[in-house]
């Protein structure tokens, strides 16, 4: 396994669509399995693969207490939400940066396992947000777009200014 290199906002990566995962193969396992060692690394509750560069189809998420039950969406559609909730969020591609948004309080998803097997989930709280949040990435979406322009402004200003004095 290897700890992959997870892409900063307001990196024009971020925004590319993912396209499905054709077939589920060892090299996906592989991915999957690189992607929860660098989720846990970060650390995180949920990964996505567009984070890391890789333009698939692919979430994992771990939101158990124990950080030991990673759970992988390949493919992922959510069939059904119902209500609404606000959050604050955290991302790994923004890091330091926290607001809240407005979701959906349950959703049902649909995705296959590692192993390519078909499953349905009804989610709510912290998983439902979670799902919500990752699928957003495969859609090329971060969670600072529904945000206020003048909040993304000064966000990509203090990340860029961070990047700056990194380097």
């Amino acid at each position: 396994m290897a700890i992959l290199k997870i892409l900063h906002y307001p990196d024009k990566r971020l925004h590319t669509v993912a396209a499905p995962v054709a077939q589920v193969d060892n090299a996906i396992r592989r991915l999957i399995d690189d992607m929860g060692e660098t989720m846990y690394a970060a650390p995180g509750i949920g990964l996505a693969a567009t984070q890391v560069n890789v333009h698939k189809q692919i979430i994992v998420i771990d939101v158990s207490e124990s950080g030991s039950r990673l759970q992988t969406f390949i493919n992922p559609q959510i069939t059904a939400s119902e209500g609404q909730a606000e959050r604050e969020e955290g991302c790994l591609s923004v890091p330091g940066i926290f607001d809240t948004v407005t979701r959906a309080a349950k959703v049902t998803v649909q995705a296959l396992d590692r192993d390519g097997n078909p499953f349905t989930l009804d989610a709510e709280g912290l998983l439902a947000v979670c799902i919500q949040h990752e699928i957003d990435h495969l859609h090329g979406k971060v969670f600072v777009d529904y945000l206020s322009r003048l909040k993304q402004t000064r966000i990509k200003t203090r990340l860029l200014k961070h990047l700056r004095e990194t380097m």
